[in-house]
């Protein structure tokens, strides 16, 4: 067995036999999907390595893919290499840098030598992703709630005195400076 699963959808057979073809076969296990529906139920149930997904597709666009993808704190770290012949369509929907969405575009057509370069890149830009915190439904209860709730009161509550002393603290600066002023006009006539 190949030692990573990579899941490319796209509509397109030649797009999908050429990723194939590019990568090699003993690293790599290419498994595919021709929309976006059917490469959402191969995520889930194949959970790649790395997606490489097309932004025009049936049924389901890349975009609402992707969209999905990031609802999910598993599903948003698998590497992710988003593909397009036409970058003005992605970039009206998610905008540049990509880096900062945890994501690779690469134009189609693409080289080999851009492929590979692709796969690295997401490699290591999901690895800037940071962790995601997964609360469990149910795990905030209603005396847990109330504690919050107490705790971020007090917080306010601090805040203001703090904010208050503050200016307190400025208007006294503001009349000693003053002061300050004054004496020096004085002793320069």
């Amino acid at each position: 067995m190949a030692a990573h699963k990579i899941l490319v959808i796209d509509d397109s057979r030649v797009i999908r036999n050429m990723v194939r073809d590019m990568l090699p076969p003993a690293n790599f296990e290419v498994i595919e999907a021709a929309d976006g529906i059917k490469g959402l139920e191969m995520i889930h149930q194949e959970k790649p390595w790395m997606i490489m997904l097309d932004f025009l597709l049936p049924r389901m666009s890349g975009f609402e893919v992707y969209e999905a993808l990031q609802q999910s704190p598993e599903l948003s770290r698998i590497p992710l290499v988003l593909m397009s012949g036409r970058k003005e369509e992605v970039t009206s929907k998610i905008a540049e840098p990509f880096e900062d969405k945890y994501l690779v575009f690469i134009e189609k057509p693409f080289e080999q030598k851009e492929l590979i370069t692709a796969i690295k890149r997401a490699m290591v830009i999901v690895q800037k992703r940071p962790p995601v915190s997964v609360m469990p439904v149910g795990a905030l209860d209603a005396s847990t709630k109330e504690r919050s709730d107490d705790g971020l009161v007090k917080w306010v509550q601090e805040l203001e005195a703090k904010q208050k002393l503050l200016e307190q603290q400025l208007a006294s600066q503001q009349k000693q400076f003053q002061q300050l002023v004054d004496f020096i006009k004085k002793k320069l006539k």
